[in-house]
């Protein structure tokens, strides 16, 4: 994977790092490593100092006065020295007067894993190197405190001898801190002198620095760990979103069809239990709905030329024979044929235009809760009115109780404005319509039913279908066969159904006369 390429695996690596990064900060500058070695090595020099100072007062005569400054009858650097002392352990002896009177380094080696000071720190050394570049800059160098520790330790002295042992830790010598313990050395019941033991000269920072080296050891290793997986979380989640953006991109690209003239193929990942197996079934999806509307626009532009060549066909008939014909009656109705045809495309491109505009409209125009009954009362009112006049009997048997449908009120309205024209149309004097609505579960069935003809079996396959008509002769080209076909797709737009039968004497007995024609239309409440 190239990470020029892919800004989502560049940011995956960066956050995951930055993360991690806190992390190690926080634990090399919140960590407690320094003071608890200090306190170690604090027990420890006192063990040392109060052992060294037992030393002394046990060489030393009794029952007479002591100068540690002559000696106080012992050799007190030869006894020094007869000690065994840790490298990096420096004794000073002080007298009553704050002289010094004996010093001495330790020279006793150690194992490196016991006292861990001899461990390399690469890795700090170099950060260090680093810190000390960048602070210069802006604070300037140090300048570290040149007195030597003798001196140090001397206004701590007098302290001693009066208020008994001290530690410190504040020394601050050219290498690094300094831990010291001063404790008196007692003859009878006076303090006759001191003993000062400090470590080496960075000791504990090196300690505290081995200790950080081991954090950014594991910090490099858990970097890389980091990385790779962040690499191998990155493919899973980049290279298919590289894959379905170069799927989706292909169709926008103009040169895309020349390179493949095929239909475009979105990877198929709806096997992943994530969110880019839902983005790559909602893709397919898209696609599949948009190649299907694609081939639908071009069926239907085929059909609508295939349903204006006819009336134009006819005209162009008319119009011919109309320039040849010299009786009136004849002419006239020629002139009775082009005014039918005219109107006929009037009201086929009319039709046309409307259906075109549903999908856009049915996708712009917002949807409501409203009650589906009182609609059908307020048709059945309009369309009573004219069944009446035409000597059909309108019914209408509707529940008392509302019943809610969420969608476009005036779209479910001209559904069911069809529905009942189109058995008007069918039915003569004395035949009857029939409006019903019932519940059923989650879904209200409305029903409208005639006494007409009934639908050829036949047609009972096609009749939704766009610019099909199965009329008398009489009315042709009255109709555009556009009604059914524009209810259907309103109806499945509010995630219903719609299907057309015949009402039969029996079940029983399909092959008997229909007695009438029965539309259904099903929505979700």
């Amino acid at each position: 994977m190239s990470l020029r390429a892919s800004p989502l695996t560049r940011k995956i690596i960066t956050f995951n790092l930055v993360a991690l990064c806190l992390l190690v900060t926080g634990i090399l500058n919140l960590n407690s490593s320094r003071d608890s070695l200090a306190l170690q090595r604090a027990a420890s020099l006192l063990s040392e100092a109060e052992l060294i100072a037992d030393v002394i007062e046990a060489r030393l005569p009794s029952g007479v006065p002591v100068t540690l400054a002559r000696g106080g009858g012992i050799d007190l650097q030869a006894t020094l020295e007869d000690l065994d002392l840790r490298n990096g352990v420096e004794v000073f002896v002080y007298d009553r007067r704050e002289r010094l009177v004996a010093n001495v380094e330790g020279a006793l080696q150690t194992s490196p894993s016991t006292v861990g000071i001899n461990g390399k720190t690469y890795l700090t050394d170099g950060l260090n190197w680093l810190w000390s570049k960048l602070s210069r800059i802006f604070l300037g160098p140090e300048t570290p405190d040149p007195t030597p520790l003798r001196e140090k330790l001397m206004p701590m002295i007098s302290g001693v001898m009066t208020d008994g042992t001290q530690i410190r830790n504040e020394f601050d010598v050219v290498g690094g801190k300094l831990l010291a313990v001063i404790t008196p050395v007692v003859h009878g019941d006076a303090a006759v002198g001191v003993v000062a033991v400090a470590t080496a000269a960075g000791e504990i920072d090196h300690l505290v620095r081995i200790g950080h080296e081991r954090v950014l050891q594991m910090f490099v290793v858990a970097m890389l760990v980091s990385i790779g997986l962040s690499l191998v979380l990155a493919s899973t989640i980049a290279n298919p979103l590289a894959e379905l953006s170069a799927a989706a991109e292909l169709g926008r690209d103009r040169n895309a069809r020349k390179m493949n003239p095929g239909r475009i193929r979105i990877p198929d990942l709806t096997t992943r239990p994530d969110e880019i197996g839902r983005l790559s079934g909602a893709l397919r999806g898209m696609i599949s709905a948009l190649y299907n509307r694609i081939d639908g626009n071009e069926q239907f532009a085929a059909d609508v030329a295939h349903e204006i060549k006819n009336p134009l066909a006819s005209l162009r008939s008319a119009v011919g024979t109309l320039r040849r014909v010299e009786r009136e009656d004849q002419r006239q109705k020629l002139l009775d044929v082009i005014d039918h045809d005219v109107r006929r495309m009037d009201r086929l491109v009319s039709d046309i235009s409307n259906a075109s505009r549903l999908d856009s409209e049915l996708v712009k125009e917002e949807e409501e809760p409203f009650d589906v009954l009182s609609t059908l009362t307020n048709l059945s009112q309009y369309f009573g009115e004219e069944a009446e006049a035409k000597g059909v009997d309108f019914v209408t048997d509707l529940p008392e109780p509302p019943i809610t449908v969420h969608g476009l009120e005036a779209r479910l309205a001209q559904v069911f404005v069809n529905l009942i024209t189109n058995a008007m149309s069918f039915c003569e004097e004395g035949d009857a319509i029939r409006v019903w609505a019932r519940t059923k579960e989650n879904r209200v069935l409305i029903v409208v039913e005639d006494t007409g003809p009934g639908i050829p079996d036949e047609a009972l396959a096609k009749i939704f279908r766009r610019f099909y008509s199965q009329r008398p002769d009489e009315h042709f080209g009255n109709n555009s066969g556009l009604g059914l076909a524009i209810s259907k797709q309103i109806v499945e737009a509010h995630g219903g159904v719609i299907w057309a039968e015949n009402i039969r004497p029996t079940e029983l007995d399909i092959t008997s006369d229909p007695l009438g024609a029965r539309f259904v239309v099903g929505l979700p409440i």
